[in-house]
């Protein structure tokens, strides 16, 4: 699968997905697009948007999405915290539909 890793993910964490193209939003050339245009230039080339962003599913409209959106929720964006998480996107890669948003990870109350 192509998989994009959000500017907000460390760029290191496309080594835990192994078998998958993986590309940083930094890679290409994409740093400076506002959510809502990053989501329409995925329609074309991206399978699965991979992001910290909780929020995103509110502030935009996911209707027009034509890919897979796992969004990884953790106390922190660093690195040795995010790798725990991605045994747990590989195994809901393959068995997720297009246009649907997952959460991985914990919820802090």
């Amino acid at each position: 699968m192509r998989v994009l890793l959000d500017e907000c993910l460390p760029r290191k964490l496309k080594y835990s997905l192994d078998g998958h193209e993986v590309t940083t939003v930094q890679e290409r050339g994409w740093s400076s697009k506002k959510n809502g245009e990053l989501l329409r230039l995925m329609n074309e080339s991206v399978d699965v948007f991979l992001t910290s962003d909780q929020n995103l599913r509110y502030q935009q409209d996911l209707s027009i999405i034509r890919y897979r959106i796992i969004v990884l929720v953790a106390r922190d964006n660093r690195l040795p915290t995010l790798q725990p998480l991605m045994p747990q996107v590989q195994q809901a890669l393959p068995l997720m539909l297009p246009g649907s948003v997952i959460e991985i990870g914990a919820h802090e109350d």
